[in-house]
């Protein structure tokens, strides 16, 4: 059987698709304060500025194109059962051919009802105040939003507990609960962190640190683990 790695991405990752975050430039996501787009509070406020927000990221992201490290975890599953945490709202691993991923904070590729967090639509055009689901309640995008339950952790501290290695790509592991994931793998597998300034770990006994960006970190680990 082939050996079990939970590959948990964060922002680095898709930062080489040209993809910004909020944490480039001081708090600011794209120009705006995080506290006006990305909370429930913001939408209920001013939702058509949240909804033009998520209409203009999920344009952006649908430019952008999976990068050499994304094309990389493609490869890795080759040889290893690979499952993807991700806490990026892009599909650059999907795009990319990456089977087995879990969105911890959602998907700018799809929408839901204010009314139903588990029914989702494909979004393909522009959200706007008074577009509709089905039950009436009005279409947001499907983002776990700041103050909002992240409702796949239990599923992603399953996928960590049950692995033989670990691998973090691109996260600097100061969002939770995503951060806290690290300390369900098994204490003495292999943890391997991808990334160009090596975030501190403290729960964990055998860390192989690679202290490169995504797309060359990933080229090393494939070397590693042949």
């Amino acid at each position: 059987m082939k050996q079990k790695i939970v590959v948990l991405t964060g922002a680095g990752i898709s930062a080489e698709s040209g993809i910004k975050t909020f944490r480039d430039s001081n708090g600011l996501w794209n120009g705006y304060n995080v506290e006006d787009v990305a909370t429930p509070m913001a939408f209920q406020r001013n939702p058509q500025l949240v909804l033009d927000f998520y209409n203009q990221r999920r344009k952006d992201i649908l430019k952008a194109q999976p990068n050499d490290a994304h094309k990389g975890l493609v490869t890795l599953a080759d040889k290893y059962n690979v499952q993807i945490i991700t806490q990026n709202i892009d599909d650059l691993h999907e795009r990319a051919g990456s089977k087995n991923i879990l969105h911890l904070h959602g998907e700018i590729v799809k929408m839901r009802s204010v009314k139903n967090d588990a029914t989702t639509f494909a979004y393909h055009q522009p959200i706007n105040v008074g577009d509709t689901a089905p039950d009436g309640g009005q279409l947001r995008p499907h983002i776990v939003w700041f103050h909002e339950a992240v409702s796949a952790m239990d599923e992603a501290v399953a996928l960590c507990l049950d692995c033989d290695m670990m691998v973090i790509i691109g996260t600097s592991l100061v969002v939770y609960p995503a951060a806290s994931l690290v300390k369900y793998a098994p204490i003495n597998s292999p943890l391997y962190v991808i990334d160009k300034v090596i975030p501190e770990i403290t729960a964990h006994n055998n860390i192989i640190k690679i202290e490169k960006g995504a797309g060359e970190g990933v080229k090393e680990l494939l070397q590693i683990l042949g």
